[in-house]
């Protein structure tokens, strides 16, 4: 290590497979010497990893900006490190004022009373998808975790036939490695399908609206005028990217942690009531959005580094969430650990607008798993994890065995052509 000043330069590289092989430790390790860090690879970003720089930092939008700026880091999504090839999402690439203007849109269909209107179609799905291995006795559990896919797919009136190519391309560009084919066919291929049939939908709901989310998005406004179809495409791509990746992480993990962890799991078996806080905790614990970058704007000294007009920043929500400045015990589960202020889904204006959804979605995951085949063992040493963790942790292979049930959805419940096969393979 050397120093740049009064701040340590690390050698930090949150998508290196030394990283992947122990990301808490490395974390870990930032958090206790340096939590607030320069790293020089991707053009040089700050990484901030303890609970106070993390929350300090998300709650300043004046300093910490969030906005899609090409002239800082390149062109692409602006809260990653580096930027990747995507379009730009709204409202979580703009900064206030004009960023409430957009997250009023979202919010009436992202409310926790939007999410019980919805709680049937969630219920159907995770039904099906557990319906489809149910009999066997033996499957990837990673099948299960498509469930976010498809209903968020169906919750924005987009093709359910399709989701598997919505789920692999945004997984693909964030966990793949980039010189990969799947990343390449990612980029090359599902995503311009996925954007031409997001507009076509956009374009088609505009003339003759639905009961969906783009059917209402389309239908709105943003400050006293009519909002564009560009805008819209922009907020559908971001609920897509959010849906697909985040509680499919969250729910892989679980369930491996549960099968090692039997005791908990016969917990939860036996009381259901428990697993609300117990996806807090999960959430905190294993913090599928890992870290989320931001752009200084302005001149500034941060926990005494100097900052520069354009430094990239690093929030690792997932090492905040470990610091044992703000939560004891931080490295052991705790299901009735209460409050739970972990940072999973984000914190100030811009705290993911999903979370409800996101949550009721794995709490129907989790409780059926438990419920219809309680006994399952998974194969660790055949699970395979997304193969880059800077910013989803998870598994793309869960292989378990299980006591065989019975199918609960009468036939004809899901439309034709939809598979149930793993998107993640």
């Amino acid at each position: 290590m050397s120093t740049s000043g009064r701040c340590p330069v690390v050698h930090f590289d949150h998508h290196s497979q030394e990283h992947a092989d122990d990301t808490v430790g490395a974390y870990r390790r930032l958090r206790e010497t340096h939590p607030v860090a320069w790293s020089e690879l991707y053009g040089g970003f700050w990484v901030l990893s303890d609970y106070e720089s993390v929350f300090e930092a998300a709650r300043d939008d004046d300093v910490f900006s969030s906005q899609r700026l090409d002239q800082y880091g390149g062109p692409g999504l602006s809260v990653v490190i580096p930027k990747t090839p995507m379009h730009k999402h709204i409202p979580i690439e703009l900064d206030p004022p004009e960023f409430r203007s957009y997250r009023k849109v979202v919010n009436p269909i992202a409310s926790p009373a939007a999410v019980a209107k919805v709680e049937d179609m969630i219920v159907k799905w995770t039904t099906w998808f557990v319906d489809e291995l149910i009999e066997s006795g033996e499957a990837d559990l990673a099948q299960v975790i498509g469930v976010p896919a498809i209903c968020t797919i169906d919750w924005l009136g987009l093709p359910v036939e399709d989701w598997q190519v919505y789920a692999r391309s945004h997984q693909a560009t964030l966990a793949e490695p980039t010189d990969s084919p799947v990343y390449r066919r990612a980029v090359e291929v599902d995503l311009p399908y996925c954007s031409e049939q997001m507009r076509q939908t956009i374009a088609a709901r505009a003339a003759e609206p639905r009961d969906d989310v783009i059917s209402y998005l389309v239908q709105q406004q943003v400050d006293d005028r009519p909002i564009t179809q560009e805008e819209v495409f922009s907020i559908v791509e971001l609920l897509v990217s959010g849906g697909v990746g985040t509680t499919a992480s969250l729910v892989s993990q679980a369930l491996v942690w549960l099968h090692e962890h039997p005791d908990v799991r016969r917990e939860l078996i036996d009381d259901p009531s428990l697993l609300d806080r117990a996806i807090e905790e999960f959430l905190r614990y294993f913090s599928p959005t890992q870290a989320l970058a931001r752009t200084v704007l302005q001149e500034t000294e941060f926990h005494g580094c100097p900052m520069h007009v354009g430094d990239r920043a690093l929030l690792a929500w997932s090492s905040a969430n470990r610091d044992p400045a703000q939560f004891t015990d931080p490295d052991e589960v705790d299901i009735h650990r209460w409050p739970n202020r972990h940072l999973a889904f984000g914190v100030g204006v811009h705290r993911c607008a999903g979370s409800h959804f996101g949550k009721r979605m794995a709490k129907e995951m989790l409780a059926q798993v438990l419920e219809r085949m309680p006994d399952y063992a998974v194969d660790l040493s055949g699970l395979k994890r997304y193969p880059r963790q800077g910013v989803n942790k998870g598994w793309q292979r869960i292989p378990a065995t299980f006591t065989p049930g019975e199918r609960r959805l009468p036939p004809g419940a899901v439309p034709p052509g939809v598979s149930a096969a793993n998107a993640r393979s």
